[in-house]
């Protein structure tokens, strides 16, 4: 069976994104084939075409999707034709119409979510869920930092934290993604700018700062990050958006009060079938339960993608994307 996928054969910019034929088998044991009805776009897509996070060529693109089951191979037996499925995480390759996976890596969709809602949260859902629930668990009253409020873990972590009753500060660029993430949950939305966040965390909590700061930026904001902690805080680091973050001398961490440092990846947080269950049971119950509400706010066709990832770069989506088989 053929099907159009999008590749690249060298790391670079958006314009290395290809429209292909490739060619489908059937599914091996332990495998599921995939038809695609939604793809989500994730930053991740970007590290990894730009060749940031390296990647063997030719090369297919994307880690995140939704559709429904055509095929089992031998001994797949949580998932079956005609079931609804989500995935996130990888293998590279969900920029297609469709595929084959690890069938341990597909998760049924339970009614009440649509297919363009699974693919644009699975990822950036589950990645909230290990941030705000494993890698630091916030607790009710607690003061947060959330850079990249109005992004589209952003959005996602501000209705969670506000389930969660704590107060979120998040930053932001320009007045109308402040108030696109002030919708969201945060209490406070710092516009980077026209104002000195680190300034402004200080001010907000009356010079203590913040337990955690959660930052998906990283160039841009690692030293201002590292300044709105409080003595013995931590700072979780879970993306470049701006740059790698160059290498640093570790006794910064002890000069500016015996800080925590992390960098984790939701590869690692939902590397055992068991804990990708926990962590999408917590990501339905958010959303059925309407505490988080997932909104697609742009939509490409899958042909597309290579604009899409300039949009993405550029700054210019808000929220989720999807791309369109």
């Amino acid at each position: 069976m053929q099907v159009n996928v999008i590749r690249f054969h060298k790391p670079g910019p958006a314009s290395v994104l290809k429209w292909e034929k490739a060619e489908l088998g059937r599914p091996k044991a332990g495998e599921a084939l995939v038809r695609h009805a939604a793809i989500g776009l994730n930053y991740i897509d970007t590290y990894q075409r730009s060749g940031l996070y390296p990647l063997a060529m030719p090369s297919g693109a994307g880690t995140e999707a939704a559709g429904v089951v055509e095929a089992v191979g031998r001994g797949v037996k949580h998932v079956k034709p005609g079931d609804r499925v989500a995935y996130a995480g990888g293998p590279v390759g969900a920029y297609s119409e469709a595929r084959i996976m690890p069938a341990a890596r597909l998760i049924k969709l339970p009614r009440g979510i649509s297919d363009e809602q699974a693919a644009a949260m699975m990822l950036k859902g589950m990645t909230t869920e290990y941030l705000l629930c494993r890698t630091y668990p916030v607790k009710k009253g607690e003061t947060v930092l959330f850079h990249a409020a109005a992004g589209g873990v952003g959005l996602i972590a501000g209705q969670w934290l506000k389930a969660l009753g704590a107060v979120a500060i998040g930053t932001a660029g320009g007045a109308a993604k402040c108030r696109l993430a002030k919708a969201h949950g945060y209490a406070h939305v710092i516009d980077y700018t026209k104002q000195n966040f680190v300034e402004q965390v200080k001010r907000l909590t009356k010079g203590q700062g913040v337990p955690v700061v959660y930052d998906s930026v990283g160039k841009s904001t690692w030293d201002g990050s590292l300044d709105c902690l409080a003595p013995r805080g931590v700072l979780v680091s879970f993306g470049n958006a701006s740059g790698a973050v160059a290498s640093f001398a570790p006794g910064v961490l002890a000069a500016k009060g015996s800080l925590y440092l992390t960098r984790p990846s939701l590869i690692t947080y939902t590397a055992s079938r068991k804990d990708l269950e926990l962590s999408a049971r917590r990501l339905f119950a958010m959303v059925t339960s309407g505490k988080v509400k997932i909104e697609v706010n742009q939509r490409y066709p899958l042909k597309q993608a290579a604009k899409a990832h300039r949009d993405l770069e550029g700054r210019k989506t808000t929220g989720s994307t999807v791309l369109i088989p």
